[in-house]
């Protein structure tokens, strides 16, 4: 697992510019939810918003090297890492100059050159991804002798995260891949976000035990973190991935955090009622990007708000702007060109 060489991370070092991020991520997808109601993103999405302190606050203690694996609801993720809002939002609209050239959609961006393996609309499916990755960037460390530099200020070397929701917590290869990494002590760290629901089931009604039990029984060390917090979420990755980085092993985050909007943009249509409303409230008193913005003066935050808009007024043009995909391609990108058959196999 070789460092990207061309893309560059996102910044995320300073409080106003993790700020800037969580209200970029959050203007992207109530963006995105106006163009679902327009028919100019075809099938729906999974709004992040609520969620974003976990991505910006997971992603702001990763290194340029460092790999992730996201879920259904991987927008946040896949900025917070860096990638382009234009690009992003074109893929979500099906159009050439997407991340993937419009195939891959709200569920299935990536960006290897930024170390994004995928969002992945299989739930748990990215663990066993991320756990490939960080075997792979193990061996390549120990190859090259013992660690390489990251550029998070740390030798050792490069991690890979899994985020996944609450929903994941009983499916096996969730379970199969902490096994793996604590067994091979992998450099890799495991990402609860537990917004409490999984779809409309209430996680306390689906879960035996706790998301942090589960990795305390393959001997991960956990914890559980207010995923509301950027700040908070930041110090708990930041020392996961430290001790991941140097050998370690793996690591493990249940991040408490709630989604504001539905499931998925369907949930509009069909008028779903499962949640009380004075649930929602509480947690709307808990927003990250009110918490993010207190410590900043009000002129930093008003120019933050100002720059973010005008990006997005500008991704929106960019991915509106940008051609639909030409139908006789469809079947391109389907299967991996130039493969050489075993001997005795014909081609």
């Amino acid at each position: 697992m070789t460092a990207p060489t061309a893309a560059v991370t996102a910044p995320l070092a300073t409080p106003a510019e993790r700020y800037r991020m969580l209200r970029l991520i959050r203007g992207f997808e109530e963006l995105a939810l106006g163009l679902v109601k327009s028919g100019a993103i075809p099938g729906g999405i999974h709004p992040y918003i609520g969620q974003e302190a976990v991505a910006v606050g997971v992603c702001s203690a990763l290194g340029p090297a460092d790999r992730l694996t996201s879920t259904h609801r991987g927008h946040g993720h896949v900025l917070a890492r860096g990638a382009a809002p234009d690009r992003l939002l074109a893929e979500l609209a099906g159009r050439v100059d997407g991340l993937n050239g419009g195939r891959g959609g709200s569920m299935h961006a990536a960006d290897l050159s930024l170390g994004i393996l995928g969002a992945n609309g299989i739930v748990g499916a990215g663990a066993p991804i991320a756990v490939g990755a960080a075997w792979a960037a193990k061996h390549a460390a120990a190859g090259a002798g013992g660690g390489t530099g990251t550029g998070a200020g740390v030798a050792g070397s490069p991690v890979a995260v899994s985020f996944f929701g609450d929903g994941a917590l009983n499916q096996g290869v969730l379970l199969e891949s902490l096994n793996l990494a604590a067994m091979w002590r992998l450099p890799v760290l495991f990402v609860c976000e537990n917004n409490g629901y999984a779809t409309t089931l209430p996680a306390a009604t689906a879960v035996a035990g706790t998301a942090t039990g589960r990795a305390a029984a393959f001997g991960i060390p956990a914890e559980q973190v207010d995923g509301m917090d950027t700040e908070a979420v930041r110090a708990a990755a930041l020392r996961a991935v430290e001790r991941a980085r140097v050998g370690g092993g793996p690591g493990f985050l249940e991040c408490r955090t709630y989604r504001y909007e539905g499931h998925h943009t369907m949930e509009r249509r069909m008028k779903l009622r499962y949640r009380a409303p004075e649930e929602v409230a509480a947690w709307r008193e808990r927003d990250p990007l009110a918490r993010a913005a207190a410590p900043l003066d009000r002129a930093t935050v008003a120019e933050l708000d100002r720059s973010v808009n005008e990006q997005l007024a500008a991704a929106e043009e960019f991915a509106l702007a940008s051609a639909h995909p030409d139908p006789a391609g469809a079947l391109d990108h389907l299967y991996a060109d130039g493969l050489r058959p075993r001997a005795g196999v014909s081609a």
